[in-house]
């Protein structure tokens, strides 16, 4: 699959991810209207769906900059103007001359550098354009890499920018906090008046249906926060192979992504500053969930990330030097 093809697909994965999650937000607000309200007339429904129209539309515009926020991301440039130690600045510098060149392989604009106060190695991109992305670094990140392995990272994150993946992950991230939002409304709604459904129920008829479809709703109240982030994740992990191999592109270095990403591996610690809503636009589960470390069913459906030996053991193939 060629850029053009790529970027294409993650344009109409964009809009299926929106229809899947608004769809999903209309049923559970649909449900609260038939079993709570004891109504037909889907009010409860069309405010689901302006909700989570209106969390599509801010996470378009505005969902990139509410991730820099939660991350504590500081603008590269401020950094620089107010840090005294010539050594930092000397990273700092490091690491927008490595942005620059990485912008002029991709053929793109120069994306907004930021630096998160984290010690623990790790970065993301975001935004909704090539036109309106950033970059974030955590300060563990430059601390760790050489300038090599700091290319094979940021030419990572440049294809992503360069995919389109940053407008689809962005838009996942502002609808599964929607969803988990309404589920947690509607929970809350039947715990204050659970005599809706009893009604509603009485009054139709249709007893047996009316009640599979109550405990289908129900169950989908339970398991909606769960269902939205293993969409997530799915989408976030099959992204990632690509953007290694695009990356290794950018730089004609795939060892030295390799390598980045094996002392990313290293790093014990959680990166803290990042946000569970948010942990699937980072090179490295910054949670550091063991089922990121397997494949399958269960990795699929709960790790945002592949297994990292499994990309260094790619990046290696690509460089034809044998995994260790």
């Amino acid at each position: 699959m060629n850029l053009l093809e790529q970027q294409a697909k993650n344009r109409r994965r964009t809009w299926m991810v929106m229809v899947v999650f608004i769809a999903v937000l209309f049923v559970l607000g649909y449900g609260f209207d038939l079993f709570y309200l004891g109504t037909d007339v889907p009010v409860a429904g069309f405010l689901a769906l302006i909700v989570g129209s209106i969390s599509a539309l801010s996470g378009y515009y505005k969902g990139d900059l509410a991730v820099l926020a939660s991350s504590g991301a500081i603008p590269l440039e401020g950094r620089l103007a107010s840090e005294p130690n010539d050594q930092e600045r000397l990273k700092l510098t490091e690491v927008r001359n490595v942005v620059d060149e990485m912008a002029i392989a991709a053929g793109l604009p120069r994306p907004t550098i930021y630096v998160i106060p984290d010690h623990d190695p790790n970065a993301f991109a975001t935004g909704r354009d090539p036109a309106h992305a950033s970059i974030a670094v955590t300060q563990g990140l430059l601390d760790t890499l050489n300038r090599e392995e700091l290319q094979g990272v940021v030419a990572h994150e440049m294809s992503h920018v360069r995919n389109y993946d940053i407008r689809l992950m962005t838009l996942v991230a502002a609808l599964v906090g929607a969803i988990a939002l309404l589920s947690d409304w509607a929970l809350r709604g039947m715990r204050w008046g659970g005599g809706g459904s009893r009604r509603s129920g009485d009054r139709k008829g249709g007893g047996g249906a009316s009640l599979i479809f109550l405990v289908f709703w129900i169950i989908g109240i339970l398991l909606a926060p769960i269902i939205g982030q293993a969409l997530a994740m799915v989408v976030s992990r099959r992204r990632e192979y690509l953007a290694d191999a695009s990356g290794a592109e950018l730089t004609r270095n795939p060892l030295a992504l390799a390598k980045a990403l094996e002392k990313i591996e290293s790093a014990a610690d959680p990166t803290e500053s990042i946000k569970r809503g948010t942990a699937n636009l980072c090179i490295a589960d910054p949670l550091g969930r063991k089922a990121g470390l397997r494949e399958g069913l269960v990795a699929d459906l709960f790790a945002s990330h592949p297994p990292m030996v499994k990309r260094i053991a790619a990046l290696r193939e690509m460089a034809y030097v044998p995994p260790v």
